[in-house]
């Protein structure tokens, strides 16, 4: 039996990065074409000329905030999808609002690979206990887990007690959905009697999989791997698993998409190791998004999984990069930070931490530089940037925490 989905995951990761790179201008060419608001978007570029990493970032990053206002605008896609692929396919609507179509094909969200990846196997009864209502988690590992050739039980969420006379009839190998559902059900069938230990693997996303709880479900004899997802992308990474079962550290990228790392607030990638935004282009032919922003906090790691997958991994989800914070009534955000840092390129690093001096805001810019700076000059810009005023603290390079913050919150409320 196959340890991995198919050869493209175990490819040479350069052939991988350049056939991804040698598609991506006809890709644009073709997305700019038929969908008009991507095309506004881009204009400007010289599409023909991004079929490198280094000329990706030279993109600007879509923000979910930009395509709200782009779809309230022109709805319902603010013209980034080609309508013409959309007959009999389904079309979601995300908190935000943000709507997403289904791009057309078999498993057209990648989730079979996060699938096979956790155990799941072609003739498996998957127990999708994921939401089929408006958003498209539960289609995501629906369409995923036929085409690996599953039989699929649409159980969706909540009515725990026929989910359990559900599952002890048609005796489910495998569940999808939350990781805490699964241990309420779990524990009710335990309550009442009912025998669940057909479960023996478990893809979950959409929450916190905390060590405890993932060891948890092996002493009861499931094993449990996460995904990353999102309703724009489908699978953006999963996890593998080694031969004792326990999970491979990280998470590994899914095929057919380019995940960029950026500085939250800006279009450009961080080092390697460094925390910043997720930033995702893909290849959907009905719903073509150029970098786009997830809001989500990760990092690369270094190396490839011991699993035989050479894609990158990730970290996994470490935050919301989200931190724009008001402070004495105003907005600040953090593009304005990477200004001030564009403004003195000395900077290496900037950290904006809002505290409280008794009962009023207070700013502390704290900047790594390996030079000695002016604070007054760097001070004088925060506030011609910001329109408000705060202390600056120059620290040596590496000092500041690799959380992918650029705006610290640190307010205590409490008192």
């Amino acid at each position: 039996m196959s340890a991995h989905h198919d050869a493209d995951e175990t490819r040479d990761p350069a052939a991988r990065e350049a056939a991804l790179f040698a598609e991506l201008p006809r890709f644009l060419a073709h997305a700019a074409a038929v969908a008009p608001g991507l095309r506004q978007w881009l204009e400007g570029h010289d599409l023909s000329t991004i079929n490198s990493s280094a000329a990706l970032a030279s993109l600007p990053v879509l923000r979910k905030a930009e395509l709200m206002e782009m779809q309230a605008a022109n709805p319902p896609f603010g013209g980034f999808a080609d309508t013409a692929l959309l007959k009999g396919a389904r079309v979601f609507l995300s908190p935000g609002p943000i709507f997403e179509p289904q791009a057309p094909g078999p498993d057209p969200w990648g989730a079979a690979r996060a699938l096979f990846a956790a155990g799941i196997r072609a003739g498996d009864i998957v127990h999708n206990a994921f939401s089929h209502h408006m958003t498209p988690g539960g289609y995501i590992l629906d369409e995923g887990a036929r085409a690996l050739g599953c039989t699929v039980f649409p159980a969706g969420v909540g009515n725990t007690e026929m989910q359990v006379d559900a599952a002890a009839a048609l005796k489910p190998s495998a569940y999808v959905g939350t990781p805490d559902f699964l241990k309420i059900m779990l524990d009710h069938a335990a309550e009442r009697g009912r025998d669940l230990s057909c479960f023996r693997h478990a893809l979950v996303s959409g929450g916190a999989l905390f060590p405890s709880l993932r060891a948890e479900y092996a002493s009861r004899g499931v094993a449990v791997l996460q995904c990353y997802a999102t309703a724009e992308f489908g699978v953006i990474a999963y996890e593998s698993a080694g031969a004792d079962g326990a999970p491979n550290p990280g998470m590994i990228v899914n095929e057919g998409l380019i995940l960029e790392i950026v500085r939250p607030g800006t279009n450009d990638p961080v080092a390697d190791g460094e925390v910043g935004e997720v930033v995702v282009t893909s290849f959907n032919p009905a719903y073509p998004l150029v970098r786009l922003g997830t809001g989500d906090l990760s990092a690369f790691m270094d190396g490839v999984s011991t699993c035989g997958r050479t894609n990158r991994r990730i970290k996994g989800w470490m935050g919301r990069a989200d931190q724009r914070t008001k402070v004495k009534g105003m907005f600040v955000d953090p593009k304005q930070i990477a200004e001030l840092a564009k403004r003195h390129p000395q900077i290496g690093r900037a950290r904006l931490v809002v505290s409280r001096d008794g009962a009023s805001d207070a700013m502390t810019l704290r900047v790594e530089a390996a030079q000695v700076l002016d604070a007054q000059v760097i001070a004088a810009s925060l506030r011609d940037i910001t329109k408000l005023s705060g202390a600056v603290e120059v620290v040596s390079p590496g000092s500041l925490p690799n959380d992918g913050k650029v705006i610290a919150d640190e307010r205590d409320y409490t008192s």
